[in-house]
């Protein structure tokens, strides 16, 4: 069975069709890019990935499951605009992740378990390059770190699937290119299946296992918003890549497991 199912997915707002008729099948560990023109569906297809949107009709099961209504611990993701907080340090940023669902009415952890959240926030934060910013914050971070600083956040709650909404469409060409290889060693070594948006086709290509090309297959000059979107097209990619993959660490060899938080 199929990790993520997508069975006849529509979604629509008022007479607008943005997705019609979706059907998907995601083995866990892919990683599929998502590309096509703006206003095709890609990042409302997240939305619902997210939780963010309930579908006006379809269903998207996750382990055979329904998926749950409303983003969960399950699901991370990373949007464009930075997503951190800028009155909080770097490791607080990370380690908030893990503080505010075990102590919801203080927003904080004690004694040990306080001491255990932030190593591991720390631990995390050195494996995505930032292990020498931790007391730093936001404002003082280029774009790249604070992405690098995003992508922890979304990490520190060991998510099965990891979102991505364009999250390098404002970066130089250079600090991209070290994101991209940032985000394939983490892929590889946590097994996370991962869904990234972008405009930039090249960057599909060369990152992704699967490629999915967003589109209209109909189309009415007199009623632009009556047809939806569908994927056109769906490229099986860098099987080699997929391949070594299969061989890469655990979740454990990157986040450590808690004991006692």
């Amino acid at each position: 069975m199929s990790f993520i199912q997508v069975r006849n997915l529509w979604q629509q707002y008022g007479d607008h069709v943005v997705l019609e008729g979706l059907n998907l099948d995601v083995a866990e560990g892919e990683f599929c890019t998502l590309v096509g023109t703006s206003g095709c569906g890609k990042s409302t297809f997240l939305r619902l990935l997210l939780g963010q949107e309930r579908a006006s009709r379809g269903q998207i099961l996750l382990d055979g499951q329904p998926l749950a209504g409303e983003p969960d611990p399950s699901r991370g993701v990373v949007f464009q605009r930075y997503s951190v907080f800028p009155h909080l340090t770097v490791l607080d940023n990370v380690a908030l992740g893990l503080e505010l669902p075990r102590a919801p009415w203080l927003g904080r952890l004690l004694g040990g378990h306080k001491r255990e959240a932030r190593e591991q926030a720390a631990a995390l934060l050195a494996k995505v390059g930032l292990g020498q910013a931790l007391g730093n914050y936001p404002a003082q971070l280029s774009g790249g770190m604070q992405q690098r600083l995003a992508i922890a956040q979304a990490l520190i709650m060991r998510p099965r699937v990891l979102l991505l909404d364009e999250p390098f469409g404002a970066l130089d060409p250079g600090i991209r290119k070290d994101m991209h290889a940032l985000l394939l060693q983490l892929w590889r070594e946590t097994h996370l299946t991962v869904f990234m948006v972008t405009h930039d086709l090249s960057e599909g290509f060369s990152l992704g296992t699967r490629l999915m090309v967003f589109d209209k297959v109909r189309v009415d000059p007199q009623a632009p918003q009556a047809y939806g979107a569908r994927v056109t097209y769906d490229l099986p990619l860098n099987s080699a890549r997929s391949a070594a993959r299969a061989a890469a660490a655990p979740l454990a060899a990157v986040f450590p497991t808690p004991t006692g938080i």
